[in-house]
């Protein structure tokens, strides 16, 4: 009997995109110009298809006038907000290297950022919640020689430069956009790795705007549609799933708030008619538990799309039952793939929908393979997902050593995930080869809080492992080893050390402090080993047992 291999690629009549991301904002505008183009809940401020171009082209233009070129680096540190994307389709139009810089940072891990990547300009919001933005960039500004110009939105320098860039010459911005190439490197995400602090995927405008414009066609979109985007825009699934399958299609993105918020969210999707909804596993369960959730009219909803983490089975019928979203996706991808490598569709049988995470996306290919040998398993034999296609990112920023280790030289990205092709092609996610933890859609690896923890004076060891969790899908938990004569640390006591210094969604949530890790012979440190006995000493067997798909 022949064995059919773990092997798939995704034919398409649909061709890919051969443009810029400038370029294809411009045909929207021609094609849409008097459609909705973004509506921003929280100002009530609101754009057509026109209007955006106008605002994106001042940016765009001011930015000229600043002294950026293709190719110089200009970071976004900010919420989810309109000038978000004016920054992101500007650095598009004139070739500089937008890099997301998540809100949640602090002090030494924006200095890392900007130092790794040499931002040259930063755009940035003053301030947002417990974050002081302009008091970490003035702290860290004298350790950063690149950085040239902050602009903080909302103050003189913001206002100015868009002041500027109206009186800018339009015809420079046609002569310099003309000049790009879809393949030059237009995005730095830094995402998560197993060692060390995170390094920079380089992304190019034919890797971005051909996954947000094919995630669109499998949701079907449309100008009429109205996409609601509570997700991050700093993460892919806000930035390209979002923004760019709206822009590519003429649909109008909608922000319901700057941060997540369930109530805003369904307000927002309320009273803009949405026909979309997107969300982690955990802002869905938010939304169905929100107090207000039956006082808002969800009719409009049709489709979205749930992703950034292990999607658990009963969440996505209670989504396509009690929020009527009949065509809601599963996505599943990494930063690295820009991030789509598959989908589940709106015609997938219902079982398939909630249970598994899709078929591969139009011109990929995905295949499973032994993490030992790199030879394709058979169909139903779990190994390690990799992905091809037009959608692997050009590399790690400055670090080919980084990127060799990921990418082989056939250009297959191996993930580190485990999966398991089935005989007709859907894919299950099972676990991971990697030590990375995804806490609700964030990925967070434990060599960099690791390297934090020992900088604690009373700890000799800390190993950090993801344990699961029914609200996030994983939660962290450190085992620490003291150093002779130190006290125990409690939970408590690690959190006010990280406070201030650590991303929040970093801070381990379980302490556990022991003489001894578990070895292996070789003298490695035996994490499946420490999350089994993590399971049973927290009592977390329920949470362990969730469906996922």
């Amino acid at each position: 009997m022949t064995r059919v291999p773990s092997y798939v690629s995704g034919t398409s009549d649909t061709p890919l995109l051969g443009e810029t991301i400038g370029d294809n904002l411009d045909r929207t505008v021609a094609a849409f110009g008097e459609r909705d183009a973004l509506v921003e809940r929280a100002s009530g401020r609101r754009w057509t298809y026109r209007q955006f171009a106008e605002e994106v082209n001042a940016v765009a233009l001011g930015l000229v006038d600043l002294g950026v070129e293709k190719g110089d680096r200009v970071g976004i540190w900010a919420p989810n907000c309109a000038e978000w994307t004016f920054t992101q389709y500007a650095t598009a139009k004139i070739g500089a290297i937008l890099v997301n810089i998540n809100p949640a940072y602090r002090v030494h891990e924006l200095e890392y950022v900007l130092n790794q990547s040499g931002i040259r300009v930063l755009v940035a919001a003053e301030s947002f919640r417990t974050s002081d933005y302009a008091a970490m960039i003035d702290e860290v500004r004298p350790r950063c020689p690149a950085l040239e110009e902050v602009l903080l939105i909302g103050r003189e320098e913001w206002t100015g430069l868009v002041s500027i860039g109206r009186g800018g010459s339009v015809a420079l911005l046609e002569e310099l956009q003309a000049e790009l190439s879809a393949d030059d490197p237009i995005n730095i995400q830094y995402t998560s790795g197993t060692t060390g602090f995170p390094k920079g995927a380089t992304l190019s405008h034919h890797n971005i705007l051909n996954n947000g414009y094919f995630v669109g066609e499998l949701c079907g979109y449309t100008e009429l549609d109205r996409i609601c985007i509570p997700v991050p825009f700093y993460h892919c699934f806000g930035m390209v799933m979002g923004n760019l399958a709206a822009t590519s299609h003429g649909a109008c993105m909608v922000v319901p708030a700057p941060a997540f918020d369930p109530a805003q969210t369904l307000a927002a999707v309320a009273a803009e008619r949405c026909t979309s909804l997107y969300g982690v596993p955990t802002m869905f369960i938010a939304e169905l538990a929100d107090p207000s959730f039956g006082e808002h009219d969800l009719s409009s909803l049709r489709t979205g799309i749930m992703a950034g983490s292990p999607c658990p089975v009963e969440v996505m019928r209670q989504v396509v039952e009690r929020m009527g979203m009949t065509e809601v996706t599963i996505c599943y991808g990494m930063t690295e793939t820009s991030p789509v490598s598959t989908q589940t569709r709106a015609d997938d049988p219902l079982e398939r929908r909630v249970s598994t995470v899709g078929r591969v996306h139009p011109h990929l290919e995905v295949k499973v393979v032994d993490p030992e040998t790199g030879r394709t398993v058979p169909r139903g034999t779990p190994g390690e997902l990799c992905t091809r296609g037009y959608s692997v990112m050009l590399g790690y920023w400055e670090q080919p050593d980084r990127t060799a280790e990921v990418i082989d030289a056939a250009r297959w990205m191996h993930t580190g995930d485990l999966a398991v092709l089935d005989e007709e092609g859907y894919l299950n996610i099972t676990g991971r080869i990697k030590d990375m933890v995804i806490r609700g859609g964030e990925n967070v690896y434990p060599r960099e809080i690791e390297e934090f923890l020992y900088t604690h004076p009373d700890v000799l060891d800390a190993q950090v492992i993801g344990v699961p969790d029914e609200r996030y899908g994983e939660e962290l938990m450190v085992w620490l080893r003291m150093r002779e004569g130190a006290e125990p640390l409690t939970a408590e006591a690690v959190r006010e050390f990280c406070q201030g210094r650590l991303a929040h969604f970093k801070i381990p949530r379980y302490v556990h402090v022991v003489d001894e890790f578990p070895m292996t012979v070789t003298g490695k440190v035996r994490k499946v080993e420490m999350r089994a006995a993590a399971v049973e000493l927290l009592g977390l067997g329920d949470a362990a047992t969730t469906r996922h798909a």
